[in-house]
């Protein structure tokens, strides 16, 4: 016997193999500082866990409606004026709401343009709802919006925006933001903007999204989650928004594919909805000192663009990649002799680079790039 054609030509996501592999040194005894883990190290809000937990002792724990509770649903799309509960719909996760946007808007061999680095995910989500990935090139982390738009062909389908991106830490500006959304409506494209960092931008910026673009609109499909913002990764909610057709699609696959979101797990997205923007704001704060710290000392090392959002630095390590090793053995080497894990560039599409996150301690941080740079 043997599995599809389209399984076997799927790589599994090479962030949580190493997740695994980490989990493994540390219960044979190895200390580990876990600077791979795209997940905050602070602690789920007591809020949360509060309210979902009042919500099982009351037996939220039935089925809820496909497309999420209305409370919430109707909470989240008041951060989109102009649209309403049925633009929204609650996924399990952000990375489960891509996967069906994908099977949604792809055709077979429809082309998707994937600016580089890229989340690991976006290819392989692609490449099961048998689209192709086309991996468009950036110039310092920034969009390279001409690059896009030689890349564009009469199987392009939409284009995928990731800011603040993973793994890169950049923030694109509203200049090249409404250049993508006029390539977009001129060539009658869907816009894909995975948001899933939006709470996370420093140095006093304001985020922007493709939704403030008014001619973005009627083609775009926004994924943002609460794992990273609310430090809810285990929780599993993630959000749709988009025009009210494109989320009757999505809720037909979801009906099919997972049924609802785990009922209680959405009462603590209300709870934490609630906890405002101050609360936000001192999370922000937090990371943007956590930033500085490692930027400081990574830059002593690597050729090092300073993230703008998100809580990764993405440096350049070709300078100490000995007899032609990949930053993936890299990688592994610095995991085996240090104890510190980071994350390969190969799996963001970009070799010679490796993803560092600063979402942790500041001991963990600074003993972690302490190790490293007394290895190399």
């Amino acid at each position: 016997m043997k599995l599809s054609n389209k399984i076997s030509a799927i790589a599994g996501s090479q962030t949580v193999a190493f997740t695994t592999l980490i989990q493994q040194l540390q219960q044979e005894g190895r200390q580990i500082i876990d600077l791979a883990v795209g997940e905050p190290q602070l602690d789920t809000p007591a809020a949360v866990i509060e309210a979902t937990q009042k919500a099982l002792s009351a037996q939220k724990t039935r089925y809820s409606p496909v497309n999420g509770l209305l409370e919430l649903r109707t909470r989240l799309a008041e951060q989109f004026d102009g649209w309403g509960m049925k633009n929204i719909l609650i996924t399990n996760g952000a990375k489960q709401a891509l996967y069906m946007i994908f099977q949604a808007i792809c055709n077979f061999a429809d082309e998707v343009i994937v600016p580089v680095p890229y989340w690991v995910s976006f290819v392989e989500q692609i490449n099961l709802a048998g689209g192709r990935p086309v991996p468009v090139a950036t110039q310092d982390h920034q969009l390279n919006v001409a690059a896009i738009e030689r890349a564009l062909t009469p199987r392009t389908k939409a284009i995928l925006i990731n800011t603040p991106n993973n793994p890169s830490g950049a923030v694109y500006p509203m200049e090249d933001l409404q250049k993508v959304a006029r390539l977009a409506a001129d060539n009658d494209l869907y816009i894909i903007a995975d948001e899933a960092y939006n709470a996370f931008v420093y140095d006093g910026a304001v985020y922007m999204s493709m939704f403030d673009i008014d001619v973005a609109r009627d083609r775009l499909i926004v994924t943002r989650s609460f794992s990273k913002s609310y430090s809810m990764t285990g929780f599993r909610i993630g959000y749709a928004a988009a025009p009210a057709e494109v989320i009757a699609a999505l809720s037909k696959i979801q009906s099919h594919l997972t049924g609802n979101v785990c009922t209680f797990a959405q009462y603590g997205a209300l709870a934490a909805l609630a906890l405002g923007a101050d609360w936000l704001s001192a999370r922000q704060t937090d990371l943007q000192q956590k930033r500085d710290i490692a930027y400081e000392r990574v830059s002593r090392m690597f050729d090092c663009i300073q993230p703008q959002g998100a809580f990764y630095l993405f440096p350049e390590v070709s300078s100490v990649l000995k007899n032609n090793e990949t930053s993936e053995a890299l990688a592994r080497r610095l995991l085996k002799e240090t104890g510190v894990a980071v994350v390969a560039g190969e799996v963001f599409g970009m070799a010679r680079h490796l993803r560092i996150s600063f979402a942790v301690s500041e001991e963990n941080l600074i003993n972690g790039i302490k190790r490293i740079a007394e290895a190399l």
